[in-house]
């Protein structure tokens, strides 16, 4: 069957057909549907209505729509002082955004109405500061909020004869926006030209490598080819299923999507074009050497994507907003890949034939005794292929256990530093140190209590006025709480009433989110019928927090089942199955320990977002079991006639070049994410690349071979491959 199937793609006139229908298909797309880029969402909601804080917010809206929506926080300050000029723009601005609102803006402070004590109380101690917050609707779209912040700046710059936004103004005034809007200003702002940068920059390393690899230009770009095709393929389909409401698609999950594509798109590409070469080298007619090849890896890459496939679509299981959007893109662009890998990538290879390797041209020894007899040359005796890797298998299968306890210590050395990584949960610590939100937080802080920046809302039902007394006096005594206001009885139902609560602390800090639960617990010893919500930044970083736990516990383990199943009907061996999907957990921990060391001691990191465990594994879990399949497929067919020691050497031998290869690229695909300006992304890079090269240069070539020495014909149990091994074992 992948004989007929190979000779449909590589035919005279179907081999062109094949790239005929890749042309016109992403053609098609491109111009008939929009572009992913087009449709991207980046201020979707990450926690689902049932959680608290949403509830919380709702009820905000509901019940107190003067104090709702999303705040941006213009801080101003000047060292020496704020003049009475700058309180007049102030003044003037906060008349201009009230007398002539702008889109989507809900409310402002109407400083303008403020007799001079009243403005003089709201300015910081030192007289250096103020706070003015502008709040806009929920659900705003992120290009009007940046479109509204771009106004203010035009008319403060103008009103006060100075750029108060730039970097470095002296003693001057400085103005910055921060708080959810500017935040989510700045969050896209990242983004904007960083997808460029980032396909460039992955080109060109792919490119780097493939030229170093296989040292053929045309070989080099073949490969891209099959990825760009892809890519063309897969943006507009997920461009309309987003126009159509179906996904939602976010500036991260396309940053990522396109190292995935290039990363395990180009391995797939290596597993075949590495099996083709070698095929040259002993069949005269490229059609059925590439055959051939195709029959000998179309299987591992057919399983390898549908692993890595059904591994992503495990995200749909994911509750937090984030993790979800990330499953129909990554999956599906790896499908795609998988497809143009076992069509477009062999059409390509038919219609080049040997001049794909050109200089370095395969050939059979027939073939080369004829090239030196035209040319009047000398034979040149011809190297051994895989040497060095035939000697790493030689070492493997001589020394098991000596490489099992070696691999074992340092695997599990690395993994216990994993046990001690710390995780954060805020957007703002992952920007840049000069951005401007960030460094707004700052002036907020020194001038402040770093609480103003995001104060939680308590709301609450069917309390008196005396307990509610009582309740905000409880609240007020907690160290943690800088200070209380008053409460508020809404306009709507007299019933509902509510207050602000500012943090001493950091809003986003992980303290922060711990005193949510005693705050909870404070509540509830006083609500007795009554009922309450908590709304605001801190309480949406606690369910944030609830959510990442709750989505690991569920996705972690249904990816370990589905590749446990998956590679039972591949392998039909439990034996096997267990120790491939035990050493790649290992693996994933020591990646984690290794990762936190180099980002903690090296980098200077004091925390990794805690949303990272989950993705990584998931990746390196799927992404993992791919070299996996890879290398085990090689020693199974050849231990269908062969002893298995026999058999794991030269598996070794033949997988180890191409997984070496595919390892480093993919590896370091991921780390280009580390050129980008959001921190979470560096630290998915440099987790996800450092675990790729532990599966690629230990796990890979030394632990499961050595494993599976030790396991004998166990190794196959219950499969058919045990018996053939014990019958030539009796021989």
């Amino acid at each position: 069957m992948l004989q007929r199937l190979a000779a449909v793609f590589t035919g005279k006139i179907s081999r062109w057909v094949t790239l005929a229908v890749w042309i016109a298909l992403a053609m098609l797309l491109t111009f008939a549907l929009p572009s992913a880029n087009e449709n991207v969402q980046n201020n979707a909601e990450n926690l689902p209505d049932a959680s608290p804080s949403i509830a919380a917010d709702h009820m905000l809206q509901q019940y107190f729509p003067d104090s709702s929506g999303v705040p941006a926080l213009l801080v101003l300050q000047r060292e020496g002082g704020l003049t009475d000029t700058d309180l007049q723009a102030i003044q003037a601005l906060t008349e201009q955004l009230t007398n002539q609102t702008l889109p989507a803006q809900e409310s402002v402070i109407p400083l303008h109405l403020m007799p001079p004590v009243a403005l003089q109380s709201i300015i910081s101690e030192d007289g250096s500061t103020i706070l003015v917050p502008i709040a806009f609707a929920q659900e705003t779209e992120t290009d009007v909020l940046k479109e509204n912040l771009s106004f203010i700046k035009g008319w403060l710059q103008e009103h006060t004869g100075s750029d108060i936004f730039a970097a470095d103004i002296g003693d001057g005034l400085t103005a910055r926006f921060t708080g959810p809007v500017g935040i989510a200003v700045d969050a896209t702002d990242l983004f904007l030209d960083a997808d460029i940068i980032l396909l460039i920059a992955t080109v060109l390393l792919v490119l780097l490598l493939l030229l170093m690899i296989y040292r053929s230009p045309l070989l080099a770009i073949i490969p891209l080819i099959g990825v760009g095709f892809a890519y063309l393929v897969t943006s507009p389909i997920l461009g309309w299923m987003a126009a159509q409401g179906w996904i939602s698609i976010d500036s991260q999950s396309i940053s990522i999507m396109t190292v995935l594509l290039f990363g395990a798109g180009t391995d797939y590409c290596l597993f075949l074009i590495t099996r083709y070469r070698d095929e040259l080298m002993h069949e005269r007619g490229t059609r059925s050497a590439l055959i051939q090849a195709f029959k000998g890896s179309s299987g591992a890459i057919a399983m390898s994507g549908f692993t890595v496939v059904i591994a992503l679509l495990a995200l749909l299981l994911a509750q937090y907003g984030s993790s979800h959007r990330f499953a129909i893109p990554f999956s599906l662009s790896i499908f795609i890949m998988g497809l143009a890998s076992l069509t477009l990538v062999p059409a390509l290879l038919a219609i080049l034939g040997r001049a794909s390797f050109y200089p370095f041209v395969p050939r059979t020894e027939e073939m080369e005794r004829e090239r030196a007899a035209r040319l009047n040359r000398p034979v040149k005796p011809r190297q051994e292929a895989h040497k060095l890797w035939k000697k790493i298998g030689g070492f493997v299968t001589e020394k098991p256990w000596t490489v099992i306890v070696t691999s074992m210590i340092v695997l599990l050395t690395l993994g216990a530093f994993a046990t001690q990584t710390q995780y954060k949960y805020d957007l703002l610590s992952s920007f840049p140190a000069d951005m401007e939100s960030r460094e707004g937080f700052k002036l907020i802080g020194e001038a402040y209590s770093q609480g103003e920046l995001a104060p939680l809302t308590v709301i609450t039902k069917g309390l008196d006025e005396a307990a509610l007394q009582s309740t905000i006096e409880l609240v007020k005594d907690d160290a943690l709480v800088d200070h209380v206001t008053e409460a508020t009885v809404s306009a709507i139902d007299a019933s509902y009433s509510s207050f602000k609560i500012v943090l001493e602390i950091d809003p986003y800090s992980l303290e922060a989110m711990d005193y949510i639960g005693t705050l909870q617990q404070q509540l509830d010893s006083i609500a007795g019928d009554s009922s309450y919500w908590i709304a605001g930044q801190t309480s949406e970083q606690y369910d944030t927090q609830q959510l990442t736990i709750r989505d690991n516990v569920i996705i972690m383990p249904t990816v370990v089942v589905l590749i446990v199943l998956l590679l039972l009907v591949y392998l039909r061996s439990i034996i096997a199955t267990i120790y491939l999907v035990v050493t790649v957990l290992i693996s994933f921990a020591a990646s984690l320990g290794l990762g936190w060391i180099i980002l903690h001691v090296g980098l200077g990191y004091d925390a990794i977002q805690a949303a990272i465990p989950l993705y990584a594994f998931v990746f390196l879990i799927a992404l993992g079991e791919d070299y996996n399949i890879f290398m085990i497929s090689g020693i199974w067919k050849k231990a269908k006639h062969m002893p298995l020691k026999q058999a794991i050497r030269e598996g070794v031998g033949e997988t180890g070049a191409v997984i070496s290869s595919a390892g480093l690229i993919l590896a370091g695909t991921f780390f280009v994410l580390c050129q980008m300006p959001i921190t979470i992304l560096v630290q998915f890079g440099v987790i996800t690349g450092i675990g790729v090269l532990i599966d690629t240069f230990i796990v890979r070539p030394f632990l499961v071979p050595a494993i599976t020495q030790v396991c004998g014909r166990w190794a196959f149990w219950p499969s058919k491959l045990k018996l053939q091994a014990e019958k030539r074992s009796e021989q």
